[in-house]
C-alpha cells in the first residue's frame, strides 16, 4: 500500500486473491467504485474497496449475477432491502426448477437402467417424445386433451376445475415409475386417431334437455363427497354422494331421478367406458400425490356404488 493509504489495482487484486480483468470489469460496471487516479491516470482505491470486492466475490460465489448485485447494493455498501428480498426469492426459484429438472435427470436415468434392452429403446422413445428438452415436463398436452373431449361452450369456471382436478402436475420428486407414467400418459392424449375410428370419449348424446353445465357442477359436487371413502379405502355403497352423482345426471338430461332412471344410467355408463379414458385414468392415478383421488377413481367408485344399490335390489326409494 501507497504512503496515503491508496492501493494500486494490482495491489488490490493480489490481496483480492482475484485478477487485475476482474477488479477492471467490476470497476468498469460501477461496483467497485474508484477513489482517485495517479498521476499517471492508473486507477486508485481506498482500503474499503477490499472489503467491498470481497463482498462482491462472496455474492458471485452464490451465483448472483452481476446485474443482481448492483441492484441490492449501492455505491455506500448499503443494502436495498426490498431488492435484496426480489432477487433473493428469484434465485431460490430458479435454483429450485433446476433441482427438480435433476430429479426428473435423474429418475429418467434410473429408469432407462432397467428392464431389456428392447424395453430400454421403447422407454427411451417415450422418454424422448414428451420431455422434449425440458424438465421437468410441461403438461400442455393433456391440458389440449381436456379441452378438445370437453362439451362445447362449458362455462370457463367449470374448464378451470376441470383442468386442475383431471390433469396431473408432474411430481417434483419423481420415482422411475412415475416418470414412464407421465411419458406414457403425454404419448396417450397425442396419439393420432386411427383411421375409422375415435379414440375419444363420445359426444354427448343429442338430448334437446341435455345441459351439460348442470351435469358437472353436479358432478364436481359429487366427487368432493366422495373422496373421504377413497381415503380410508371403504367399498362402493350408497348414500349422500351416490344421490348426487344420480342427481346430476337426471337434472342434466331434465329428468327425475327414479329407479327406472338409475337403471337406464347404469347400462349408459356401462356402454359409454372408453379404453383411452380408463388408461389415462390409471396412469393419473400412479402420478397423484398419496391420499389424493383422482376424479377418475372418484368417478369409478360412484359407478360400482350405483351397480351395488342396483344389485341389491335398492333405489326403489327414490322417487
Amino acid at each position: 500500500m501507497s504512503p496515503d493509504g491508496m492501493l494500486s489495482i494490482g495491489e488490490l487484486a493480489e490481496r483480492a486473491g482475484v485478477t487485475v480483468k476482474t477488479v477492471r470489469f467490476y470497476s468498469d460496471r460501477g461496483l467497485l467504485p474508484e477513489a482517485a487516479r495517479s498521476a499517471g491516470g492508473h486507477r486508485r482505491y481506498g482500503p474499503e474497496a477490499l472489503d467491498r470486492l470481497r463482498l462482491i466475490r462472496s455474492l458471485r460465489t452464490l451465483d448472483l449475477p452481476v446485474g443482481d448485485i448492483d441492484r441490492v447494493l449501492d455505491p455506500e455498501d448499503v443494502w436495498q432491502e426490498d431488492a435484496w428480498e426480489d432477487v433473493i426469492a428469484g434465485q431460490v426459484k430458479q435454483l429450485d426448477s433446476q433441482l427438480a429438472a435433476l430429479r426428473w435427470r435423474q429418475a429418467a436415468l434410473h429408469l432407462l437402467r432397467e428392464g431389456t434392452a428392447e424395453e430400454r429403446a421403447d422407454r427411451l422413445r417415450l422418454i424422448g417424445a414428451f420431455l422434449d428438452g425440458a424438465l421437468p415436463p410441461d403438461t400442455a398436452a393433456p391440458a389440449r386433451f381436456w379441452r378438445r373431449v370437453l362439451p362445447v361452450r362449458l362455462p370457463a369456471r367449470q374448464v378451470s376445475w376441470i383442468l386442475d382436478a383431471a390433469v396431473p402436475q408432474p411430481p417434483e420428486d419423481p420415482t422411475p415409475a412415475q416418470v414412464l407414467a407421465f411419458a406414457r400418459l403425454h404419448a396417450l392424449v397425442t396419439m393420432p386417431c386411427p383411421p375409422g375410428h375415435d379414440w375419444r370419449p363420445p359426444a354427448p348424446e343429442r338430448d334437446p334437455e341435455y345441459r351439460p353445465a348442470v351435469l358437472y357442477d353436479g358432478l364436481g359436487e359429487a366427487y368432493e363427497l366422495v373422496v373421504p371413502a377413497l381415503r380410508t379405502g371403504r367399498a362402493p355403497h350408497e348414500g349422500e354422494a351416490l344421490d348426487c352423482f344420480v342427481s346430476a345426471y337426471a337434472h342434466a338430461h331434465g329428468a327425475r331421478d327414479t329407479p327406472g332412471f338409475r337403471h337406464r344410467l347404469s347400462v349408459t355408463l356401462d356402454r359409454s367406458a372408453h379404453p383411452v379414458m380408463d388408461r389415462y385414468w390409471r396412469l393419473a392415478d400412479e402420478l397423484a400425490a398419496p391420499h389424493a383421488p383422482t376424479l377418475g377413481a372418484a368417478h369409478d367408485w360412484l359407478r360400482a356404488a350405483l351397480d351395488t344399490e342396483l344389485d341389491d335390489g335398492g333405489g326403489a326409494d327414490h322417487p
